[in-house]
């Protein structure tokens, strides 16, 4: 099960990514590292294009990462989710109806146990998995919890993308822009 028929979601840090991120086939992709006052410009231009972001609340400078920061970016640049760490943000997209994607860091066995347990309370609609490399833990994290799973981080080539995808990974998240051609 692919993230609406995209194995690769597009992850924007800059401007030179975005430029080519809406000029591509692909309809939805992430948006990382950026700040507030860009948020008006890089929106507009995504909207223009018909294009879909969803917007990683916790690297957007100059908002705090709260169910706030949420409802600010709902009813100011209508993106098509979120993501982050934090469980109240996850919780704040779900009831404002955009997806839903919690970030997980695969550190150690006891906080991937702490994190199966707050993710079976808030059930996010996606997990992300940083790093994506490891397919026996996408394997694992998907069927432990029974959530979609996007894997991202330190994903470098093609081999490593499709190793994910065949894990059960519905799609890589990534900002290598060479990764972005590949299909399945």
């Amino acid at each position: 099960m692919s993230f609406h028929g995209q194995s690769v979601l597009p992850a924007v840090r800059d401007m030179k990514q975005l430029e080519k991120f809406l000029v591509s086939n692909y309809e939805y992709g992430v948006l990382l590292d950026n700040q507030v006052g860009m948020l008006k410009g890089i929106m507009k231009e995504v909207h223009k294009h018909e294009k879909k972001l969803i917007i990683h609340l916790d690297l957007i400078h100059g908002l705090k990462h709260d169910e706030y920061a949420v409802d600010f970016l709902c009813q100011e640049f209508k993106p098509a989710g979120i993501i982050s760490t934090r469980t109240n943000v996850i919780l704040k997209a779900k009831q404002r109806g955009i997806y839903a994607i919690q970030r997980v860091f695969l550190l150690d066995s006891t906080a991937l146990k702490k994190s199966y347990e707050l993710m079976k309370k808030v059930k996010p609609d996606y997990i992300e998995l940083l790093p994506g490399i490891v397919p026996t833990l996408i394997q694992e994290v998907k069927a432990e919890t029974g959530i979609p799973v996007l894997a991202g981080g330190l994903i470098r080539t093609a081999e490593e993308v499709h190793n994910a995808l065949e894990a059960g990974a519905s799609a890589v998240t990534t900002s290598n822009r060479e990764l972005w051609s590949i299909s399945t």
